[in-house]
């Protein structure tokens, strides 16, 4: 458990829980989701002893469960987000695969590994935030260092003050998480171009279909992930213009607060919309794939259809002359065989050359 004191103008990590809560600032209290579970009590009464309230059991739940969806719910005391983040699992590369594993297999490993995620729990009181993280706390470590480089004025990208209000560095901590998936959709354009192309090689005996299907249904979960984010931050944005504003700071506050909640949702937005494409790019890929393949199973049947008919009548030739009767032309005449064979050949490369004016032989259409 790490536990920070910040101010507008402060920032310090506590070496324990305080008995009372500061007179200024709020309080962030980061855990992993072990460590919740085993310090409940302690953290439920160190809850009751500064907002004057408790977690309820279902929300408690709500933070243990390691599937829980993306979503939001509150109530009069706080307000409770999960959000699901990238893992940190990192996707291995074509290198590192066993020696029966293909290129296909690879790739859809490691789209599986890049989409993998863990829900972060947030508890908003009014001055106080409560964090439960996976057990490598990523996130939570990473403010812990950006903060304290914002107030020793260290950092320079990105905001240039401490967060006022356990809100906005909720919204801080969801923005950041958001950002991962952005970044994320480069890795997913570069996995499914390379299925995708070995998908559409003219020369491709493509057969790794349960690879592709296995792809797709990772775009799908990644796509229903973030639909759960966006009804999160939505109904987050709902709950937020309820607030009261007693006066002109507060409702400055919740301004800014509105402005970090609207930039999340349109990155949540963007990623969206960047999966929604790659699915119909599969989709279109798979259904260029099959065109292919009937376009090539055609023009198969179109050289084998005028081998057939090139060579048919010069089967009706030889069927002629080879019938049981002493009065055919030819057949007594030592020039015969050459004739017959000079007539067949004409009728061949006479059927060819129409053909081939026809276009009926080649690829060309």
């Amino acid at each position: 458990m790490r536990l920070f004191h910040l101010s507008e103008q402060r920032f310090n990590e506590l070496a324990a829980m305080p008995l009372d809560r500061p007179d200024e600032g709020f309080l962030w209290v980061g855990l992993s989701r072990h460590e919740f579970e085993t310090q409940l009590p302690e953290v439920q009464a160190a809850l009751q002893r500064w907002t004057g309230s408790q977690l309820l059991d279902l929300h408690v739940s709500d933070l243990l469960n390691t599937q829980l969806p993306s979503h939001f719910d509150y109530t009069s005391w706080y307000d409770l987000m999960v959000f699901r983040r990238l893992s940190t699992a990192q996707p291995g590369n074509g290198g590192n695969a066993g020696a029966d594993e293909t290129p296909t297999a690879a790739t859809a490993e490691r789209l599986l590994q890049a989409i993998d995620t863990n829900p972060v729990g947030f508890a908003v009181f009014d001055h106080v935030l409560l964090t439960v993280h996976p057990g490598d706390c990523l996130v939570r470590d990473y403010f812990a260092v950006k903060l304290g480089q914002l107030h020793e004025g260290r950092d320079i990208r990105g905001s240039n003050r401490l967060p006022t209000s356990p809100a906005e560095l909720m919204l801080r901590m969801v923005n950041h998480m958001v950002d991962g998936y952005l970044e994320l959709r480069r890795q997913l354009t570069r996995e499914l171009t390379a299925l995708q192309r070995q998908l559409l090689h003219p020369h491709s005996r493509f057969k790794d279909w349960g690879v592709l299907l296995t792809s797709r249904d990772a775009l799908h979960r990644l796509e229903d992930s973030c639909e759960d984010q966006r009804s999160a931050v939505q109904e987050w944005m709902d709950a937020l213009s309820e607030w009261p504003a007693h006066d002109a700071p507060a409702e400055r506050e919740r301004e800014l607060l509105r402005v970090r909640s609207r930039d999340v949702l349109e990155h949540v937005e963007r990623v969206l919309s960047h999966v929604r494409r790659l699915e119909s790019s599969a989709e279109t890929a798979v259904q260029m794939h099959f065109s292919m393949t009937g376009e090539r199973t055609n023009n198969i049947m179109r050289t084998l259809t005028v081998l057939t008919a090139i060579f048919l009548p010069l089967n009706l030739i030889t069927g002629i002359f080879g019938m049981n009767f002493d009065a055919l032309p030819l057949i007594h005449s030592a020039r015969g065989f050459w004739i017959a064979a000079l007539v067949m050949t004409m009728v061949a490369l006479g059927l060819g050359w129409f053909f081939w004016r026809k276009r009926y032989l080649g690829t060309q259409p």
